[in-house]
């Protein structure tokens, strides 16, 4: 990693600690974190994306994806992930940079975020659109109780798509990839170390034999969801075979948030039900962003149809392309 990759990883980290506590309880109360957002948009973050000749760090996109990986790591109630994709789409169309929390969507559905975006990046067909102040038509919540409301679309700075770039599902499709691949490393860390402390009949939970298996299971659908998501982030970086490898990460990912959701909660008992319990979050977390930019059936159909386009010879290549 690079020293400002370096630089910005270990801000990011120190501040997602000392402002977890508060976003955690404005996440509870339906607030928004404003000294949290505040702190993270000085720090530059939301601007990791971003091409140094745009204003950004020119960092490497691997580097920028690792700090979106992160924020699933802490299950981050802020729209952080999203105003990174966001910018990163306003650099690209020559379009101004946000100044504030942003959001982003596909018009006509619920934008994660919306009724808190000083600027929303909607896709309507091959257009983009930038839409200050967004004016909220609906409010609404997803699974995580985070807001996801319908917007108004139809006023803001508008450019076409170029021809062959990836688009605005797509892109947030990845985002949230790799939020819940950095959401189910954490899962895992949090398993490993209750059952390891919590003790039954005279010894910790860790060395029955039933435990270990639940605990093997549970890291092998981290490993893949982990594996997915890094095919996908190198897919974009690569320019190739993107769509295929979002439709393959999404597919297995969302196969995985489930499974690994339902074995944590298992060995945790159910103290992993409580709100006491940080389990909660990342459990609501993977839900929702599981259903983000496409839910897991959808992602399944597209890839579905990547299959059936590519003929009986072309199958195996496509199966080795992702």
């Amino acid at each position: 990693m690079s020293d400002i990759g370096t630089m910005l990883a270990d801000t990011a980290e120190r501040l997602f600690l000392d402002h977890g506590d508060a976003i955690a309880r404005a996440q509870s109360d339906g607030q928004w974190p404003g000294d949290a957002w505040a702190a993270i948009e000085e720090s530059g973050l939301p601007l990791v994306l971003v091409p140094e000749a745009n204003g950004g760090f020119g960092v490497p996109t691997s580097e920028a994806f690792s700090l979106i990986r992160q924020t699933g790591r802490h299950a981050l109630a802020l729209p952080l992930a999203d105003t990174i994709v966001a910018n990163a789409l306003l650099a690209a169309a020559g379009l101004p940079l946000a100044e504030g929390p942003a959001a982003i969507g596909v018009a006509g559905e619920p934008v994660a975020w919306g009724r808190h975006a000083r600027v929303a990046v909607i896709a309507d067909g091959d257009r983009l659109i930038r839409v200050d102040a967004p004016t909220v038509r609906e409010q609404g919540t997803d699974l995580a109780d985070q807001p996801s409301d319908l917007l108004e679309t139809n006023v803001g700075d508008t450019r076409e798509l170029a021809p062959g770039a990836p688009t605005v599902r797509e892109l947030g499709a990845l985002a949230r990839a790799l939020q819940i691949a950095g959401a189910l490393e954490r899962l895992l860390e949090l398993t490993v170390d209750h059952v390891s402390t919590r003790e039954q009949f005279g010894r910790p939970l860790a060395k029955f034999q039933a435990i270990q298996q639940e605990l093997a299971k549970l890291a092998g659908e981290v490993a893949a969801a982990s594996a997915a998501a890094d095919l996908a982030a190198d897919a974009f970086e690569d320019g190739r075979h993107l769509s295929l490898a979002i439709a393959v990460a999404r597919t297995r990912i969302g196969e995985a948030a489930g499974k690994s959701a339902n074995i944590a909660h298992q060995l945790h008992g159910a103290i992993g039900f409580t709100r006491e319990h940080q389990l909660h979050r990342y459990t609501k977390a993977l839900w929702a962003w599981r259903d983000a930019f496409g839910s897991q059936r959808y992602w399944t159909l597209r890839l579905g149809e990547h299959a059936l386009r590519s003929g009986r010879e072309g199958y195996w290549p496509m199966v080795v392309a992702a």
